[in-house]
C-alpha cells in the first residue's frame, strides 16, 4: 500500500466508522500513548525487562497503532506523507551521506 493510499483509507474509515477524527491536541496524546505502548513491548523484547503476566507482545499491531495515529494528524493537519518522506530522504541523504560511514562507532 502506497502512503497516499494509506491516508486515503484511513480517511475513509474515520468518516464511515470514526464519526469524526480527534482533535489534533487528543491524537498528539493518542500518539505518545501508542509510542509508550510500542516502547514497552521493544523494552520487554530486547531490554532488561520481562513481560508481565497475561501481558501480550504483539509489536506489529503497536507499530500499526502508532502508524494510525500518525497517519490521522497527517490527515487533519494537510501533511502530504508522501512528499514529506521524500523531503525527508533528500534531507537526510544531503546531511549525512558520509557521516555514518565515517563514525567509528558504526564500524568498529
Amino acid at each position: 500500500m502506497e502512503l497516499k493510499e494509506l491516508q486515503e483509507r484511513v480517511d475513509r474509515w474515520i468518516k464511515q466508522y470514526g464519526v469524526r477524527y480527534f482533535s489534533e491536541l487528543t491524537n498528539m496524546a493518542c500518539l505518545t500513548e501508542e509510542v509508550g505502548e510500542l516502547a514497552r513491548v521493544i523494552s520487554r523484547t530486547y531490554g532488561d525487562q520481562s513481560f508481565k503476566s497475561g501481558e501480550k507482545a504483539d509489536l506489529a499491531e503497536e507499530m500499526a497503532d502508532v502508524l494510525w495515529v500518525l497517519t490521522c494528524l497527517a490527515n487533519q493537519t494537510g501533511v502530504d506523507l508522501t512528499a514529506a518522506i521524500e523531503a525527508s530522504f533528500a534531507k537526510k541523504t544531503a546531511r549525512d551521506h558520509d557521516r555514518h560511514r565515517q563514525n567509528p562507532k558504526l564500524n568498529g
